[in-house]
């Protein structure tokens, strides 16, 4: 696998916080995280809790939170948020400029304009106040020491998040676009075939 290692140690403004991005590495083949990108939301001691942002569901948000379906970025579908307990909705949304979530009642703040959303929030309340939101099924997860061991040996590139990232549509290569904004040398993994065999 490409030496993220290396490149992280010489960016060290980049570590795991939340608001991070998990960006998978072109050689990291495990059916669960490939070409995928994770979220960060929370790294503690304890472990590490994202998202995976690229992963559409046939699932309408109607079906399962019709109060939140309204609301919606487009696709209005469940992301498939990773394989731990994906009978769990979590929600991202996106605030807009001059609303601060850590200000407003039923979001946690993540960083920035990003927020968690209590689902059992009133949605007439915080629509208003936000440029888009997205509602994922499952998690991903890591025990205390599991990531840092994964970005070590190379699966993973640390990039920071842009807010609409949590936003993305369906039809977007979010993956490729995330590692061409990096510029060189990230750019060029963009280029990496989906499938070598192909190539």
């Amino acid at each position: 696998m490409w030496d993220v290692a290396a490149h992280e140690r010489a960016e060290s403004d980049r570590d795991v916080e939340p608001g991070t991005l998990l960006v998978a590495a072109p050689g990291l083949l495990d059916p669960n995280f490939r070409r995928t990108v994770v979220y960060v939301i929370e790294h503690r001691g304890e472990g590490t809790l994202g998202v995976v942002l690229n992963r559409p569901s046939d699932v309408a948000v109607q079906d399962v939170l019709p109060v939140w379906a309204p609301h919606t970025s487009t696709p209005k579908a469940v992301f498939v948020g990773g394989p731990v307990d994906e009978k769990t909705a979590l929600c991202l949304a996106a605030f807009l400029p001059g609303h601060d979530p850590s200000a407003i009642g039923g979001v946690v703040p993540v960083r920035g304009p990003v927020a968690l959303i209590d689902l059992d929030a009133d949605p007439g309340e915080l629509a208003p106040r936000m440029r888009g939101l997205r509602v994922f099924a499952g998690y991903a997860g890591w025990n205390s020491g599991q990531l840092d061991g994964e970005i070590s040996r190379g699966d993973w590139i640390l990039v920071p998040a842009l807010p609409d990232d949590v936003l993305v549509t369906a039809t977007g290569d979010l993956w490729g676009r995330v590692l061409r904004r990096q510029g060189m040398p990230l750019a060029l993994l963009s280029t990496f075939p989906a499938d070598v065999a192909r190539n």
